[in-house]
């Protein structure tokens, strides 16, 4: 904060100093920075009156040598406690308590002797610049942190973001405001320009940062509690899920000054009062003209892609740049023999879309895996129900920007109802885990696999904060979401009868929640669909059986097995279809047989699928029937 118009210079203030120290009859001080800085902290005049004396110190070129004779020591040029209770009016011994503003705030540093009266009153930086009008931040946290701009195009998200922001960090607000999502730039432009509409400054600090003991910490917190007062400013920290420990929570306890608290998801901050706001996703109508201005000319050469990238990624400005280098990148290549190479709108637009998926690739490694699959329509067996049921999966996801923004879908269902989820049931190995990737192939999107039984803890309150971390990240990543074992939430419900009864109960009515709410496509896969409540699959949007294959169908699966340069023997593929087998233990009996006819060097045969079908029946305790035996001998 600078001083107010009506404040003269703090020079104008160091006769009245010197009369002090000298004993010369002298006017009292004009009105300076002093005042203000007084009025700020809560000073009394003799607290007022010691920073004057210390800034005289500081500033004047002959106050040295003044303040040295009268402590009877050259050497001694700082004024001390015992010279300003002995020479400046009203002097008291409480106003260098500890409590007292001059020390609580950290308005006064120096040494300290053997006794108080000894100890020297020296300026610190932040406040001698407060004092002649150019506010900075103190060497010691200025290091690790930065002041946060405002930049200069911001998104409509981040601009209606921001003045949620502002309805919450007026005066008299006491409450820390935490910015939870997935956008870190966003949460800091959006608190940039709440800030500045409140007329303050905005100083960015990664809890990283913030140094692991308690006196460093309150040390710390002294300093930032000081200087954002000095500064007119707000802080914004920085956090992420490591940022629960113990070093921020005690930093916010004593800092005690409002700040805003920028994580994925609200963090405990003990007995601090705390409201949350999510960072809201930009629609796709107002994704689409930050695509265009961010390409620039590159977005006429994307021939009409412009439109599908903005409605599938809700991608920050940040990365949408990124994805411009990429292109750029490609339009600028240069072919074989040096010559340009000039690459078509197709190319450009695969470029544009695998850099999305990568830029934008959620981080959940510890919850899920992504999934490498690059199999194909053509590599599912099914019957046509099931791969009409399939398709029509694919085009809700596709489309899902014209039918729920365009066409007005997700205001009238209110948020609900608008995400694309599926239950894939049947046996093991009939195909629901291909499906999967098929469909992610088809949408050109990443496919994670969870497994509920995994995710689902003990402890109450960490599956909904394990399912909330996963929800999130597929959010900013488009991501494919596949829970396996999906009968470990949805079972069917019994009679409650105590507080785990109940919590499984929030924890299935969260994953509900959070199913219908996604606009991505979730997948859950059961063995038994019979093991499901009715009353969850009603909420689903879709369901696909995936049943045994019948024998014509393991016909095909058997033709469509074998890669297109495997080295194939005469094959009888209606015998080999007379095997009761899923398509997953096919793949794993093709697998096998490779391997046998390569140890002898031959080409497969039906020997060596024989050899290897044996195996796979051996790993789950059956025995091959005659049927299935038919014809081999």
């Amino acid at each position: 904060m600078s001083a107010s118009p009506a404040r003269r210079e703090i020079a104008a203030a160091f006769p009245a100093v010197r009369g002090w120290l000298t004993g010369e009859q002298a006017e009292a001080p004009p009105p300076t920075a002093a005042d203000d800085l007084a009025a700020l902290f809560g000073l009394d005049p003799f607290a007022r009156n010691v920073i004057l004396l210390a800034t005289y110190a500081a500033l004047e070129p002959d106050a040295a040598r003044l303040i040295g004779e009268l402590q009877g020591d050259p050497r001694r040029g700082s004024p001390t406690v015992g010279l300003a209770l002995a020479r400046v009016p009203g002097g008291h011994w409480s106003a260098f308590g500890s409590q007292a503003p001059l020390r609580a705030f950290a308005l006064i540093a120096g040494s300290t002797g053997e006794a108080l009266t000894a100890g020297t009153l020296d300026l610190p930086p932040s406040v001698l610049f407060y004092l002649l009008g150019a506010p900075e931040l103190s060497d010691e946290i200025a290091l690790s942190a930065r002041r946060l701009d405002i930049a200069e195009e911001v998104t409509p998200a981040r601009e209606r973001f921001a003045r949620a922001i502002s309805q919450r960090i007026g005066p008299g607000r006491t409450e820390v405001v935490q910015l939870c999502g997935l956008d870190p730039a966003g949460k800091q432009q959006a608190a940039a320009l709440a800030a500045a509409a409140a007329g303050e400054a905005v100083y960015g600090l990664n809890a990283l940062a913030l140094p692991a003991s308690m006196a460093d910490i309150a040390r710390v917190a002294q300093l930032w509690r000081r200087d954002l007062k000095l500064a007119g400013a707000r802080l914004l920290i920085e956090a992420a899920e490591i940022a629960e420990s113990r070093p921020l929570i005690l930093f916010a306890e004593m800092l005690q000054t409002p700040f805003l608290l920028a994580a994925p998801d609200a963090i405990a901050l003990g007995r601090l009062p705390s409201i949350r706001l999510d960072m809201p996703r930009a629609t796709a109508a107002e994704q689409l003209p930050i695509w265009q201005r961010q390409l620039g000319p590159l977005a006429g050469m994307l021939n009409g892609s412009v439109e599908k990238l903005a409605s599938h990624f809700p991608v920050s400005p940040e990365l949408i740049r990124s994805v411009a280098a990429e292109l750029s990148v490609a339009v600028d290549g240069t072919g074989p023999r040096g010559g340009r190479k000039r690459a078509s709108a197709a190319e450009l637009e695969r470029i544009a879309w695998n850099a999305c998926r990568q830029f934008a690739r959620p981080r959940m490694d510890d919850l899920a895996r992504r999934v490498e699959g690059n199999a194909r329509w053509d590599d599912l067996i099914l019957p046509p129900a099931q791969m009409v049921t399939l398709r029509a999966i694919a085009a809700q996801v596709r489309h899902r920007a014209t039918v729920y923004e365009r066409w007005g879908f997700a205001e009238r269902s209110m948020g609900r109802g608008l995400g694309v989820s599926a239950l894939f049931a049947g046996p093991s190995g009939a195909g629901k885990t291909m499906a999967g990737e098929v469909l992610g192939a088809e949408l050109g999107l990443d496919v994670y696999r969870i497994d509920l039984s995994a995710i689902v803890s003990k402890w109450i309150g960490e599956t909904e904060k394990n399912l909330r971390r996963v929800f999130d990240a597929a959010e900013e990543g488009c991501a494919i979401l596949q829970f396996d074992e999906a009968d470990a939430l949805f079972g069917k419900r019994s009679e409650v009868k105590d507080s785990h009864d109940r919590h499984a109960n929030i924890e299935v009515s969260y994953l509900l929640q959070r199913l219908e709410e996604y606009r991505g496509l979730s997948i859950l896969t059961s063995n038994l669909r019979n093991n499901i409540d009715a009353a969850f699959l009603r909420r689903l949007r879709f369901i696909v059986d995936f049943a045994f294959p019948e024998a014509s169908e393991r016909v095909e699966i058997w033709r469509r097995v074998f890669p297109r340069d495997t080295p194939l023997a005469a094959l009888d593929f209606n015998r080999l279809g007379q095997l009761s087998l899923a398509g997953g233990s096919i793949r794993n009996i093709a697998m096998t047989a490779a391997f046998l006819a390569a140890e002898q060097g031959e080409s497969i045969g039906m020997d060596h699928i024989l050899a290897a079908a044996r195996s796979e029946y051996d790993k789950t305790g059956r025995a091959m029937t005659g049927v299935e035996l038919r014809g081999w001998a």
